[in-house]
């Protein structure tokens, strides 16, 4: 299995973080981890609440930080889900668009295209949030693979953040 992060280089200072994943859970369970608040605690924050429908919106909180406020523009199974932020403590993040793209794989399993429309190189977060995005795209695979994800202030999370803090 091969995956693609496209954002290793910094030529293209407009280009969208972005990551490809083949997964080998069905479409079904990444579309459910991807549009339920049950599904979302699993991988990317335990407090989510809100509908994951298309025209919900959906609220991700982060400890004391303003919480992440994504509407839900699009939910189609066996298609995608796209979301706009409309809130949140990444002020670069307010406006920009997150696309999950799913595909059937011929051989079995899920191909997931991410792209964070809008987060590129030139806003001051990219780094941070290219990190974490890294981050909580392996614990959706995770999720979706194994039942168990590393959502925020899990010990995977805790630890990845350890570098960071030190020195």
């Amino acid at each position: 299995m091969t995956d693609h992060t496209t954002t290793e280089s910094l030529e293209g200072l407009d280009q969208d973080y972005e990551s490809r994943l083949t997964l080998t859970a069905p479409g079904d369970v990444v579309f459910d981890a991807l549009t339920t608040t049950e599904g979302l605690a699993g991988w990317w924050t335990t407090t989510v609440t809100g509908d994951g429908r298309t025209g919900g919106e959906l609220t991700f909180k982060f400890g004391p930080a303003a919480p992440v406020v994504m509407r839900v523009d699009a939910a189609e199974r066996g298609a995608g889900i796209r979301w706009t932020n409309v809130a949140g403590h990444h002020e670069d993040w307010v406006g920009t668009t997150l696309h999950f793209d799913i595909e059937a794989m011929p051989a079995g399993g899920t191909g997931l295209r991410f792209r964070h429309a809008g987060l590129t190189p030139r806003l001051e977060c990219f780094s941070d949030c290219k990190n974490g995005w890294d981050h909580v795209t392996a614990s959706l695979r995770a999720y979706v693979e194994t039942g168990t994800g590393n959502p925020w202030m899990s010990a995977a999370d805790i630890a990845r953040r350890e570098p960071a803090n030190a020195g």
